[in-house]
């Protein structure tokens, strides 16, 4: 358990300053907090969809959705996976997240096949940030797709910092790149200071 517990309050005062945390699961899932440097963002206006996952979106062959299943999406997340049987997204975190969602600033993205969900993201929504934390899929290219709904949404928004913390070679793909903690700060001071819309209703 972290020391002091962890709360919506304080989730969104840690990533008014650029701080998420993990629980560590060999250590009895203890709350630490992070601030990478170099951190990861994905640029919106660079973001790179490849020829073949465009008509694959516009193919629309999963049911996209917006914070029906927040936690559902999350516990998915969670899930052991054949790279990874352990998991940071302790049973604190899935309570503390799910509170910030009822709040209005937890948000998921979710894609389904004949009722199933096979496929999302959630993250959290602040100013005109967005925190990416965790996706998943059960069905191919569900989470790419959950990913282009999700960044023309953040787009339409008005949104202008989508962070995703760490570099992935899957992330890279889609142009995502690695800033020094100092140009970050400075983004998101001014993500922070403008004035978004995150809008639930169906993301294509």
């Amino acid at each position: 358990m972290t020391d002091p517990p962890l709360t919506p309050d304080l989730l969104l005062y840690a990533y008014r300053r650029g701080i998420f945390p993990m629980a560590d699961p060999d250590e009895g899932d203890a709350v630490y907090w992070y601030a990478p440097d170099p951190r990861g963002v994905l640029p919106l206006d660079g973001f790179h969809v490849s020829k073949n996952l465009a008509k694959l979106v516009r193919r629309a062959p999963f049911e996209v959705t917006v914070d029906r299943a927040f936690e559902a999406v999350m516990r998915a997340c969670a899930a052991p996976a054949p790279d990874r049987e352990t998991t940071w997204i302790s049973e604190e975190v899935v309570a503390a997240y799910t509170e910030l969602h009822r709040l209005g600033f937890g948000h998921s993205v979710e894609c389904w096949d004949d009722g199933q969900l096979v496929g999302g993201l959630y993250g959290v929504a602040l100013g005109g940030a967005f925190f990416g934390e965790s996706m998943f899929h059960r069905a191919r290219d569900a989470s790419k797709v959950a990913l282009v709904h999700l960044v023309e949404r953040l787009r339409r928004g008005g949104f202008t910092l989508l962070d995703v913390q760490f570099i992935t070679p899957h992330l890279a793909r889609f142009g995502a790149v690695e800033i020094a903690r100092v140009e970050y700060e400075v983004r998101l001071a001014e993500a922070l200071a403008t004035e978004a819309r995150w809008e639930v209703r169906f993301a294509g």
